[in-house]
């Protein structure tokens, strides 16, 4: 329990009365108290007056006090009051009640946090998720998105606020500080909530991030955890979808682990494997062998869907110049790209290629 909680709610408190009213721990340590300089004093014959009372309030020293105690049943801190009348037995329980409810309310939210992060980080025995979602109060079987905010170059500190801030129920979306540069946003959505609409917060994510902090982000979304026991898969799957989005869409910030197509195959295939489909592919010449012209060619031609007429258009060339340029390829690797077939093998020759590549510059 943080004693600047603690401290907060006493200093509100302070306005309504003149008396001193804190709190004390369960050795007798004043760790927060209107009067600031009290803090740290130790009250011994009060700390052990407090452990023979769970009901209270309790007189010691001329003040009055009032146990918080645990769900363990021990007392773990004290509200206090000076004076032994019954303003102050009055102020130590409104002080009581006050100071309790921030208790449980921070380590709810504490708690929770610490329970959902072990859950995306694997650190939980799968059995152990549903006794201690039963002790937290926790719903098990509500859809919830994940998503991975990735802080380009230095991390900013305040990102967590900020996005803390986007995020206000503590109790049902949890901001998780996972490194310098990661943060995890685990947002309760509802069932009809759809892929477009989970776009467009992480897009709300990424522009606030950058008109607030200046920023820059790539965001990953795994797919909807339907339960807690899922959690874990959809944070692994929104850093897969930043890592493929890093090899096949560097333009992209936002990467949907949904939308990834055959990018998401490809990353996961051994590269033995890829070298061996770039080989049986091109058996007349390498990849390789084609100049950046030519690989440009055949990416707008693939922009295009294929179509002659609107690449050339594109290209600014005649028609018959691009249709010699396809020639030219054809008689280059064997594939003939106006074939749909041809087309398919070349366009995952060159993504394998681009992954082979990533994994040389690793």
């Amino acid at each position: 329990m943080s004693n600047s909680v603690f401290q907060s709610v006493i200093m509100q408190l302070k306005d309504a009365t003149d008396r001193v009213l804190g709190v004390m721990d369960a050795d007798g340590t004043v760790v927060a108290c209107t009067d600031v300089s009290v803090l740290g004093e130790r009250w011994t014959d009060a700390a052990l007056k407090m452990g023979a009372s769970f009901e209270g309030p309790v007189v010691c020293g001329q003040k009055t006090f009032k146990p918080m105690v645990s769900s363990s049943n021990y007392v773990e801190y004290a509200a206090f009051c000076y004076g032994e009348d019954d303003l102050a037995r009055a102020m130590c329980v409104a002080a009581y009640v006050a100071l309790s409810d921030a208790k449980n309310y921070y380590e709810d939210k504490h708690d929770r946090g610490t329970f959902v992060k072990n859950i995306i980080m694997d650190n939980i025995l799968p059995g152990d998720i549903y006794i201690r979602a039963k002790e937290l109060h926790f719903a098990t079987d509500t859809p919830r998105a994940v998503f991975l905010v990735r802080q380009l170059g230095h991390g900013e500190v305040a990102t967590v606020d900020v996005l803390g801030g986007m995020f206000p129920d503590k109790l049902q979306d949890f901001v998780l500080s996972i490194n310098e540069t990661d943060i995890a946003v685990v947002k309760q959505i509802s069932a009809a909530t759809t892929q477009e609409e989970l776009e467009r917060l992480a897009a709300s994510i990424e522009e606030t991030l950058r008109s607030e902090l200046f920023v820059k982000t790539v965001i990953g979304i795994g797919t909807v955890a339907e339960h807690l026991r899922n959690l874990a898969d959809s944070y692994k799957e929104a850093q897969t979808a930043i890592d493929v989005g890093k090899v096949f869409d560097t333009e992209r910030s936002i990467l949907n682990y949904e939308n990834l197509g055959i990018g998401r195959l490809i990353y996961q295939l051994p590269t033995t494997l890829c070298e061996i489909f770039l080989s049986e592919v091109f058996k007349k010449n390498s990849i390789d062998s084609l100049d950046q012209e030519t690989l440009f060619t055949i990416n707008k031609f693939f922009e295009n869907n294929l179509n002659v007429s609107e690449t050339s258009r594109k290209l600014f060339v005649h028609r018959n110049t691009l249709v010699y340029r396809l020639e030219k390829i054809k008689k280059l690797t064997g594939l003939d790209l106006r074939e749909f077939d041809h087309a398919i093998i070349f366009k995952v020759a060159l993504m394998v290629r681009k992954y082979l590549s990533s994994r040389e510059t690793r």
